[in-house]
């Protein structure tokens, strides 16, 4: 399996548990997507990559959610969304 960076925050997705309900054919990762296997929304991304970078970077949420719309500004899945 090739490898595949997720469109919406970027993860290195290499195994199958990486993506949502296993299914290879989706372009973003297990941790931005909902239940059902669709796409978080932009918000819901920035919350949970900012809280992802909280506890692996220690840094503060503001600092946190920076660095986060950072990373997705320069990703496919949000080149129109709003703060981008």
């Amino acid at each position: 399996m090739a490898l595949k960076h997720c469109i919406s925050c970027s993860m290195p997705m290499t195994k199958p548990e990486d993506f949502p309900g296993g299914d290879f054919s989706k372009d973003f990762c297990i941790h931005c997507a909902r239940p059902d296997g669709s796409m978080k929304s932009y918000d819901e991304v920035l919350d949970g990559l900012t809280g992802f970078i909280m506890k692996m970077h220690g840094l503060e949420e503001a600092d946190a959610r920076s660095a986060a719309r950072g990373i997705m500004h320069s990703m496919p899945a949000w080149n129109d969304a709003p703060g981008c």
